[in-house]
C-alpha cells in the first residue's frame, strides 16, 4: 500500500471521531468576514465585512495552503481584497449588477437573482439544464486574460455554492472573490483547479446513478480540450496534509468512493466530444480584452481595462475551495 493509500485511508478512519470535528472548528475559526444582506432602493444588497485579524488568519490559512502544496491563497491585505472582490464581480456581472467598496473593510455587491447551485443539490433539484448553464458561465469567464497571470482569468474558489442560477433566464453567475490561484501555474491548470473544485462538491452529495451523467453534462458544455486534458491530471487524490483538505472539499466522503468515482470520470473524459480550443472563438493565441494587473499580487484588474472587458464580454450571454470554509466566512 502506497503513501496515497495509506493516507486516505487513515483519513477515512480518522474522521468520524477527530477529524470532522477538528475541520468543522477550523473553518469556524478562519471565518474572515461577516456577511449580511440590505434594502437599498428596490435592490437587495450583499454586505460583507472584513473581521478583525482577518488578515492573520488569511495568513495562517496561506501558510498551511504552500506548505500542503495547495495552489490557492487568500487575499489577506485589505485593500487589495476590495480591489479584487469589486473589480471580478463588475467584469463578470457588470451588465446588470453593481459592486463597490465602502470603508477600509467593507464590500458590497448587489444581490444576483436565484439560488446557489448547492442549494439546489441539497434540494434535489440540480438538473443538467443548470448544470449546462454553469459550464457556459465558467466557459466565458475563463475567456477573459490577466495580464499579471499572463494568461486566462481564473476564479480561485469555484465551488458549486459560489454559481448562482437564475431560473428565469438560465443564467448562471460566479460570486465570492476572496482567493486566488498561484501565479506559476498554467493558465489551462488553474482553469482545471476551477473545474475540480466544482466537482468535488458533487462527487460526495450526487447519488451514484446521477454522479458520472452530471459530471459529464457539465464538462461537455464546457469543452475546452486543452483544459479538460489538464483536470485529468488533476484527479488524482493527494496524500499528506492535501488530502486533509480534498476531505473538506468533498465534505469527508470515503476515499474509496472519491479514487472510484474520479476513476470513471477520467475515463469518461477521454471520450468526450470537446470543442477545438485552437480554433474558433477560443483561439488562445489571440489576446482577449485586457485585464491589467495591478503589480503588488497576481490578477487584480484596473478600473480603466475592467471597463473594456465589460463592454465587450460581461453582456454576453451566460457563463480552495469548498463551500466549507469560503462560503461560511
Amino acid at each position: 500500500m502506497g503513501i496515497l493509500e495509506n493516507g486516505a485511508s487513515l483519513v477515512s478512519n480518522l474522521v468520524p471521531q477527530k477529524l470532522a470535528d477538528v475541520a468543522s472548528r477550523l473553518v469556524e475559526a478562519i471565518a474572515i468576514n461577516s456577511i449580511s444582506e440590505r434594502k437599498r432602493g428596490t435592490r437587495t444588497v450583499v454586505v460583507k465585512r472584513r473581521n478583525l485579524h482577518s488578515e492573520q488568519l488569511a495568513d495562517l490559512t496561506n501558510l498551511y495552503f504552500r506548505v500542503a502544496g495547495i495552489p490557492i491563497r487568500f487575499w489577506s491585505k485589505l485593500d487589495e481584497w476590495r480591489r479584487w472582490e469589486v473589480d471580478c464581480y463588475q467584469m463578470l456581472n457588470g451588465d446588470r449588477f453593481r459592486a463597490y467598496e465602502s470603508g477600509k473593510r467593507v464590500v458590497i455587491a448587489e444581490k444576483l437573482p436565484g439560488q446557489s447551485l448547492w442549494e439546489h443539490l441539497n434540494g434535489g433539484t440540480l438538473t443538467r439544464q443548470m448544470l449546462r448553464a454553469a459550464a457556459a458561465e465558467f466557459r466565458r469567464a475563463h475567456e477573459f486574460w490577466s495580464d499579471e497571470f499572463r494568461g486566462r482569468w481564473s476564479h480561485g474558489d469555484a465551488s458549486i455554492t459560489n454559481v448562482i442560477y437564475d431560473a428565469k433566464t438560465n443564467r448562471a453567475r460566479f460570486i465570492d472573490f476572496e482567493i486566488y490561484h498561484d501565479q506559476a501555474l498554467s493558465a489551462a491548470a488553474r482553469q482545471a483547479d476551477d473545474l475540480l473544485v466544482f466537482l468535488l462538491d458533487l462527487v460526495g452529495t450526487v447519488p451514484s446513478r446521477q454522479w458520472l451523467p452530471f459530471a459529464t453534462t457539465f464538462l461537455e458544455a464546457y469543452g475546452d480540450r486543452e483544459v479538460l486534458a489538464q483536470l485529468r491530471h488533476q484527479l488524482d487524490l493527494p496524500g499528506g496534509l492535501a488530502w486533509i483538505w480534498w476531505g473538506v472539499r468533498t465534505n469527508f466522503t470515503n476515499a474509496a468512493k472519491v479514487k472510484y468515482r474520479l476513476a470513471n470520470l477520467s475515463r469518461a473524459i477521454a471520450k468526450l466530444k470537446s470543442h477545438d480550443a485552437t480554433s474558433g472563438s477560443r483561439d488562445r493565441n489571440k489576446r482577449r480584452p485586457s485585464i491589467n494587473c495591478h503589480v503588488i499580487r497576481p490578477g487584480m484588474p484596473k478600473p480603466s481595462s475592467r471597463t473594456r472587458a465589460i463592454k465587450d464580454k460581461a453582456k454576453a450571454a451566460s457563463p480552495g475551495i469548498p463551500r466549507r470554509l469560503p462560503t461560511r466566512t
